[in-house]
């Protein structure tokens, strides 16, 4: 009897498993047939491009893991720009894109509240060709540091020579008139244009008047800014700045003219002595007796 009862349960046991597959297997069916189709690029865009039909094609995308800001629509790509490089085979998101009515170009490509600004480079300057549209970089200034010495017109300005960096994180948009993006072959140019603040435009037009500009590039996805002091020669060197030379003032004696006067000779004091006189009277006659 015990032994009935165990085959029975093993066989429900065996029908729900089979159900169960059964389950799994219509549900991740009825999942995979389900697909949307989704506007891919059919070749590289740059960005600041303007879009037409005949970039996209529609391809079948399963709906679960469908992009949120994907097109499904070609027609409503028409004439729009990209912000960014869509790639072979990517699919159109909004996110990409620019906004409405906006014309082709880099001013479409400059992100809200920044501003383009172009620095003049060399082989050296630009990082051998390698600042590339889309690329990060620090900016370094090389100038003189103004001491209390240079004001007084003494000291050496070789000795006051510093190199800082002050600006990072600085997007490349452009080299030279070029706003593609090849990340395999360098560009040597003579200009390139970085995306900033209005504060860090201000900046670089300072920094380029009092000294020489460099790039530096950096990865991509290094986003920390490290405030640094700079270095200046002796800092490089390893040489201790002399101490200044003792500044002597020469005290100027005041000489005080004294002007003499001839002194007045005073008067004689002359002393009045007074007599006392008495009258005699003599019968008829008197007279005056004075002592």
């Amino acid at each position: 009897m015990s032994n009935y009862r165990s085959i029975i349960m093993f066989v429900i046991a065996l029908l729900a498993a089979i159900g169960a597959v059964f389950m799994a297997s219509k549900w991740l069916h009825q999942r995979s047939t389900q697909v949307n189709q989704v506007a891919v690029a059919t070749q590289e865009i740059n960005m600041g491009q303007k879009l037409t039909g005949n970039m996209f094609k529609l391809v079948n995308w399963p709906a679960s893991s469908m992009p949120a800001q994907a097109f499904s629509d070609i027609s409503k790509l028409e004439g729009r720009v990209v912000k960014s490089t869509l790639e072979i085979g990517e699919p159109v998101l909004a996110s990409k894109l620019a906004p409405e009515g906006s014309q082709g170009g880099l001013s479409a490509v400059i992100a809200e509240g920044k501003r383009a600004i172009t620095v003049r480079v060399n082989d050296v300057v630009g990082v051998a060709g390698f600042a590339l549209p889309g690329n990060f970089v620090d900016m370094i200034v090389n100038t003189h540091k103004e001491a209390e010495s240079d004001k007084a017109g003494m000291g050496n300005n070789d000795d006051k020579k510093i190199s800082k960096i002050v600006l990072e994180h600085i997007l490349v948009l452009a080299v030279a008139q070029e706003v593609g993006r090849d990340a395999t072959t360098p560009k040597v140019v003579n200009a390139v244009t970085l995306e900033v603040t209005p504060e860090q435009a201000e900046k670089i037009d300072l920094a380029r008047s009092i000294g020489e500009l460099s790039l530096v590039l950096r990865n991509q996805a290094d986003t920390q800014d490290l405030k640094t002091v700079g270095i200046t020669k002796n800092a490089l060197l390893d040489i201790e700045a002399p101490a200044p030379a003792p500044i002597i003032r020469v005290a100027q004696a005041a000489h005080k003219v004294i002007y003499k006067t001839k002194k007045s000779v005073a008067a004689p004091k002359i002393t009045v002595m007074r007599k006392q006189c008495t009258k005699v009277i003599t019968g008829l006659s008197d007279s005056l007796e004075c002592f």
